[in-house]
Parts: C-alpha cells; sequence; structure tokens
C-alpha cells in the first residue's frame, strides 16, 4: 500500500499536526480551510483593507497579502490594524519571495508569513551548476545562516510559516542534483524544513503547488510520504498554481486539488484564478463541502496488491480496440440518449455542424468520438470519424451495423458469444457485480470495453479499485468511466465531473470519459468540460491552454482583461500553452510548460519569452499582444483562424 494516504477505499482525512495561525488553527481535526490572495498594491492601504473585507465575508478564512519590499511589509501593520477596526479577526499572511527582510519585518505583524523556498535565499539565473557534496553542504549552510533569523521570529512571536515550493520555480541548485521533477520540488521544502525543526519551530504549513496538474499531485504525495519515513506530519496548503481564469481555471483547479482531496490530503485550499480574488473563495467552499458527509460511504473492497506507482505517472496498458485503448488517447463518448426524437441539428453541441447545402459535416476541435443513442435510431449520414453506440435490443435487430456499437447491461452479458461485433461496450457496476465478476471479462478482452460506473458517494476510490482488480488479473480491456448528474449549476457540475473523472485520469487509469447530464447546463457545455478535463489532466489536448497566474499587488498590469485579449486573437492554436504573468515572481520559473511567455517586467512594460528564452524586453504594454503573434507567427506555431 502506498503510505501516501490512509486508505485507497475507505474515504478518511489525514491526521496532521494541528497549526495555531491567529484566531483559527488548521490541521488535526480542524476543517478544511479555504483562503483567497489580494490583488491590490500592498502600499494602497485603503484598497487592500476593503479587498480584504469582501474576501472574508465571501467566506475566505486566511487573507493572504504580497510583501515583496520593507515598505510592504511595514504597511501590513496599518491595514491590519484597520480589518481589526472594522470587527473582523481573519489572519493575515505575508506572502514573501525574494527578500528575507521584509519576511522578518512582517513576521512582527502578521499571523503566518509564506515563503518560497526557490527564491527566498537562492537566485535563480537558469544556469546548469555542478555541485560536489561539499558545495553543496557550503550552499545548505548559506541557506541556513540566512533562513535562521526567521524562523527564530516566528518562533518568538507565535507566527506560523507555510513553506510554499512551486514547480517553476526551483532554484538552480536544487535542479543541479534533483531536476525538474516532483522529488526535487519536496526535496527543496524538506531543506527549510529540517532547518525550522532544528529550532524546535514547528507551526509550519507545506505546498507543492504546479501548473501541471499531474506533477503537482505527485509531489504532495511524495512530500507525505517523505514525511511520514521522517516522522513529520505537517499540514498541507493545496493548489494549482497559474490555473487561468472561467471554465479552464475551475476545471483544472478541481482535477489537481480534487485528487488529492479523494484520498483524504489536505487541510487548506485556495483556488488560484485569474479573477477577483472574491470568485475564488465560492469555488473553494465548493469543492470542500463534497467531503463533508463522505465518511460512512457503502464499503469497497481494500486493495491487497497496489500495483500501481503513485509518484510517477504511468498509463495503464489496455488493448487496442478501435481507437480506444492503445496508444490513443482517451476517447470522448456524447450521450443523446433521454431525447425523443434525433437530428443532425442535435451534433452541433457534440462537435458536428451539418451543412445542408453541402451536404457535408464540419468537424470541431472538440468533437466526440461516440455517441449514445440508448434506444433511439438515426436515419441520416454520420460523419466518418463517428460512431454509435445503441443499447443491445436496439442494435441487434438493426440492419445496418457499421459504425454502430451494442451497449450491454450486466445481465446481458450472456450473450457476447452472439454479437458479431468488433467492439462491445460492456456496463460494470462494483456494487452490483462484485468483483469476482471480472474475472469473466478474460476470454472477450480484446473486443469487449469495459463501461465502469458507480452511484457511491466515494466514486473515485470505486472506478480505481475496479482498475486495480483488472491488472491484479491481467485483464487488458480499456476502461471508460460513465457518471451521471443531475440538478446541479454549471459551476458544481464542472468541479464535481473534473474531480470525479480528473483523479482518474491524472493515474493513467481510464481510456475514455461519459458524462451523463440531467439539467446541469446545455450540451455544448458539457461537451466542453468533458475535454477541458482531459485537457487539464494532460490526457488529450484540444485546445490552446493558458497558464496564467491569480493577479496580486505584484502584478504590472490588468491580469483579467489582458488574459482576455490573448485568449480572443489566440484561442485557436490548439495545443500551444501561454503563459501570462503579472510579474518576474511568477515569470519564465512558474510558466516552465509553457511555450510563450507575456510577462510583467515594469509599468507598462512586457518582456517576451520563447519558452524560458527571453526574446524581447521592455516592450510597450500597448503593442505587446501584436508583438506575441508575430513571436508565435515566427517560431512557426501561429495559424489564421478559420471563418464560418
Amino acid at each position: 500500500m502506498p503510505d501516501y494516504c490512509n486508505s485507497l477505499t475507505n474515504y478518511s482525512r489525514r491526521k496532521s499536526r494541528k497549526v495555531k495561525i491567529g484566531s483559527i488553527a488548521l490541521g488535526g481535526d480542524e476543517p478544511i480551510r479555504i483562503q483567497s490572495m489580494t490583488t491590490t498594491d500592498t502600499m494602497d492601504t485603503n484598497g487592500t483593507v476593503e479587498q480584504s473585507i469582501r474576501m472574508i465575508e465571501a467566506g475566505s478564512e486566511l487573507v493572504r497579502i504580497t510583501a515583496p519590499s520593507k515598505k510592504d511589509a511595514e504597511n501590513l501593520a496599518p491595514i491590519k490594524e484597520e480589518i481589526r477596526k472594522a470587527g473582523y479577526e481573519t489572519p493575515l499572511v505575508a506572502d514573501i519571495h525574494f527578500t528575507p527582510n521584509a519576511a522578518e519585518i512582517a513576521a512582527g505583524i502578521v499571523e503566518k508569513v509564506r515563503v518560497n523556498p526557490g527564491n527566498y535565499a537562492d537566485k535563480k539565473k537558469f544556469e546548469v551548476l555542478e555541485y560536489t557534496d561539499e558545495t553543496y553542504q557550503a550552499e545548505l549552510e548559506r541557506i541556513e545562516e540566512r533562513f535562521t533569523p526567521l524562523v527564530k521570529l516566528c518562533k518568538e512571536n507565535g507566527t506560523a510559516m507555510r513553506i510554499g515550493t512551486n514547480h517553476g520555480s526551483l532554484s538552480d541548485r536544487i535542479l543541479s542534483r534533483y531536476g525538474d521533477t516532483p522529488l526535487g520540488m519536496v526535496e527543496s521544502a524538506l531543506e527549510f524544513l529540517r532547518i525550522c525543526r532544528k529550532h524546535d519551530y514547528h507551526e509550519i504549513v507545506l505546498s507543492m503547488k504546479a501548473s501541471n496538474t499531474i506533477v503537482m499531485v505527485e509531489a504532495y504525495r511524495l512530500l507525505v510520504a517523505k514525511m511520514e519515513e521522517e516522522g513529520m506530519d505537517y499540514p498541507l496548503h493545496l493548489g494549482v498554481t497559474e490555473a487561468g481564469d472561467g471554465e479552464d481555471g475551475r476545471i483544472k483547479s478541481a482535477v489537481g486539488i480534487g485528487t488529492l482531496l479523494e484520498d483524504g490530503l489536505g487541510d487548506t485550499i485556495r483556488v488560484s484564478l485569474t479573477e477577483e480574488p472574491e470568485a475564488e473563495l465560492p469555488v473553494a467552499r465548493k469543492l470542500v463541502d463534497r467531503y463533508k458527509n463522505r465518511k460512512g460511504h457503502p464499503q469497497i473492497p481494500e486493495i491487497e496488491n497496489y500495483p500501481i506507482d503513485p509518484f510517477e505517472f504511468q498509463k495503464r496498458h489496455a488493448n487496442e480496440i478501435l481507437n480506444i485503448g492503445g496508444e490513443h488517447v482517451p476517447v470522448v463518448i456524447g450521450d443523446l440518449s433521454r431525447l425523443e426524437k434525433i437530428s443532425q441539428a442535435n451534433f452541433f453541441p457534440l462537435g458536428y455542424n451539418y451543412s445542408v447545402p453541402l451536404d457535408k459535416w464540419n468537424i470541431k476541435d472538440q468533437a466526440v468520438d461516440y455517441i449514445y443513442l440508448g434506444d433511439r435510431s438515426i436515419d441520416f449520414e454520420i460523419s466518418g470519424t463517428l460512431s454509435l453506440i445503441q443499447n443491445y435490443n436496439i442494435w441487434k435487430d438493426t440492419e445496418r451495423k457499421d459504425q454502430r456499437y451494442p451497449f450491454l447491461k450486466w445481465d446481458e452479458r450472456g450473450n457476447w458469444n452472439d454479437i458479431d461485433s468488433a467492439l462491445i461496450f460492456q456496463e460494470f457496476d462494483l456494487q452490483e457485480a462484485g468483483l469476482d465478476a471480472l474475472k469473466e471479462l478474460k476470454p472477450l478482452e480484446d473486443k469487449l470495453v469495459l463501461v465502469a460506473k458507480s452511484s457511491n458517494p466515494h466514486a473515485v476510490a470505486e472506478i480505481r479499485r475496479i482498475v486495480v482488480e483488472l491488472i491484479n488479473l491481467g485483464i487488458n480491456c480499456p476502461v471508460l468511466v460513465k457518471r451521471s448528474y443531475s440538478n446541479l449549476d454549471e459551476e458544481q457540475f464542472q468541479l464535481d465531473s473534473a474531480v470525479d473523472f480528473g483523479a482518474l485520469l491524472v493515474d493513467g487509469l481510464i481510456d475514455g470519459v461519459w458524462i451523463d447530464a440531467q439539467n446541469c447546463g446545455g450540451q455544448q457545455m458539457v461537451t466542453s468540460t468533458a475535454f477541458g478535463i482531459l485537457q487539464a489532466s494532460r490526457s488529450r489536448i484540444s485546445k490552446t491552454e493558458y497558464i496564467s497566474c491569480p493577479s496580486c499587488g505584484r502584478t504590472l498590469f490588468d491580469l483579467q482583461e489582458t488574459t482576455a485579449k490573448i485568449r480572443k486573437v489566440t484561442s485557436h492554436l490548439k495545443g500551444v500553452k501561454i503563459g501570462i504573468m503579472g510579474c518576474i515572481v511568477n515569470g519564465p520559473g512558474e510558466m516552465a510548460d509553457a511555450h510563450y511567455g507575456y510577462v510583467g517586467t515594469g509599468p507598462g512594460k512586457i518582456t517576451l519569452y520563447k519558452e524560458k528564452e527571453v526574446v524581447r524586453r521592455n516592450v510597450p504594454e500597448a503593442e505587446a499582444v501584436d508583438a506575441l503573434i508575430q513571436l508565435i507567427d515566427e517560431h512557426g506555431d501561429w495559424i489564421d483562424p478559420v471563418t464560418e
């Protein structure tokens, strides 16, 4: 069994040390806390106070404020005073990056200080350096000398600390020894944590943020495992950094944060959206509230042999059946089974637009691979890239069977040998059939696609249990997951489905997603959500990806407006990743995965990057979007948008 969570089948939260932060505590038996960060200039006392109060009234249980300089840190005192005068006792957190002196000032004012090991005492120059054991140890001693004063101040003042590692800001020293890896992230934090422990200081929270959800999940898991090895139990702050805005930001955050919450990890969360901070709190609350009544769910058989490495991604091997399994990207199933009558127009929100004058189908980037018709039939030609799924009792009597495949309930499996089809979709519910029933799949594993469904509140664990059993039995049929949702608002639907599917995709366990949504929003939104989950889990790329930081007091331009402007002109560049960063703190490192970067480097000035390399410095903001397009074009990634 992996040593990063209590159980892979029975929901319970990891028991961590309780840390006191001003008027509240987190960890231990405390509820999962939600928080956000101000976007104002910290020197704007009134603006920061007003925004902090709006955040608190929206549900923020901690308020984080950037303190990039000594002056900013000193100004935390009047900000705190005004917030307390207004009757709010919510703890304040100072966000520190490059300035140890600012951290030491803040430690005497606010209830918590956040430091980033990658740039607190190290200088990042993106240089490849070679360290002997002796020179590496010398660097650790230098860091200890620089960090110890803050540790002592925090201990004396009763100030808590978050040691927050970010994937993109690992120091050159860490990169030289561990590479750009989850292990490097963990070791970066542990170096600082060991210094704290040397001084018997334990009011510590840890985070392992990344914009890549797979890296983020692996890093947190590895951190917990390493802490267990060293007898540590510090609480965790969860977040996906630079998640973006709108639907994309919500889905990406839910995939990363939700995957960990499912296994009982996490004591506080922040959903980082490129929106006003008040907008982050309802999203965080919806994610946390999924686990209020999770205990006592229907029992799931324990796992005796866990064949999956939770610390390194490897997709489960599945047989290739047509375009499912093997090396294929996960497929998306659209569902029209609830319609009374189906026409070509119903295919439009599923990615297929029929032109009557041309008698042709126009296929979008986000076009489903199969459409489930249930008991329905159609009498028109479909695109050659699409296939249909019908219930067995309808399919068997249908004369035309090309591009049509049967779907069987579990009690219909006795018909397997009578079916002449290259592909059979077989439904399976663990609570109804039991694990032993999976052995029956072996003879037909070259043509069966298992459609795993679950009504268990702890559904992710139940589906994972099914896949683990298949691996241990040596049965390699592909697995699709079907989840049903009803009567949810769009945001709740997006969050729930992103966790339910994303948590399985980041471990490479499934080969497709099937969302059955009733009264949860329009069909086009459901389709977009399915593809958004695949993109957020790095499983299938169907659109441009934006790695966009949430605004804060360091931001040098209007992030929301700029992100919208860049989206407008680049959203058709499928597979291109664009980093949009408000300042150099969240610059080339934090957008480590991006192909192109747009980074604020001074008032009204933008620096453009190709990956981690500076291409143009100090471009006037008014010209920067056009310059970005030119840069993309110069490197062969620009295509003109198609007008319909």
